[in-house]
């Protein structure tokens, strides 16, 4: 998907209560702030992106409400504030229990100021990979424990882990797992070939 940066100067409070209010004031648009304050805006997906995401967050969506004594899941329009300063919204997430019922009830229901355990991105065929690439480290940067970037475009997907190098799968025809974060969670990546 495109994106597009609006640089906005000399804001005096562009504090995480001014990103809110400007999301909300916003609502059709898909909006995330970078590391250095900048404003970013996503475009929406084509049909096909939206399909091979939608069958995504299904696959992900049926395990957190299998298990949803372990933590929580959301869906892309949920952003979340790192600790560099950025608020990123990634297409799934999950945060476990523990650490989403220790922000308090201000804090779930904004920005939460935390980094997901586990997260995955969708690339459309519009997006960068370069840029996906490094969005994906910055999660891991930031406190991320596992993030899936899955790419139906050129069928590979690239699993990022703290401290270890980052797995390549170079074909859409296995099965991706997330058992060290995310118990029992798995993703048939061949669902997402046609």
């Amino acid at each position: 998907m495109e994106t597009l940066s609006l640089k906005i100067p000399e804001i005096p409070d562009q504090s995480d209560n001014w990103l809110f209010d400007f999301c909300i004031a916003n609502k059709g648009l898909r909006i995330e702030r970078d590391t250095h304050g900048q404003i970013i805006i996503m475009s929406p997906t084509g049909g096909i992106s939206s399909n091979k995401l939608f069958k995504v967050l299904t696959a992900f969506s049926e395990w957190a409400s299998k298990n949803s004594d372990l933590g929580y899941g959301f869906e892309s329009s949920a952003g979340f504030r790192l600790p560099n300063l950025a608020m990123r919204a990634p297409d799934v997430a999950w945060v476990s229990k523990e650490k989403w019922e220790n922000l308090s009830t201000e804090e779930q229901e904004k920005f939460p100021p935390i980094a997901p355990d586990f997260i995955i991105e969708v690339r459309s065929k519009s997006d960068s990979i370069k840029d996906l690439k490094n969005k994906m480290k910055e999660w891991i940067e930031n406190g991320c424990q596992l993030a899936w970037l899955v790419d139906p475009v050129e069928q590979k997907a690239y699993i990022y882990k703290p401290g270890k190098a980052i797995e390549e799968i170079s074909s859409f025809n296995q099965t991706v797992k997330a058992t060290e974060v995310v118990p029992g969670f798995s993703l048939d990546l061949s669902k997402l070939k046609a």
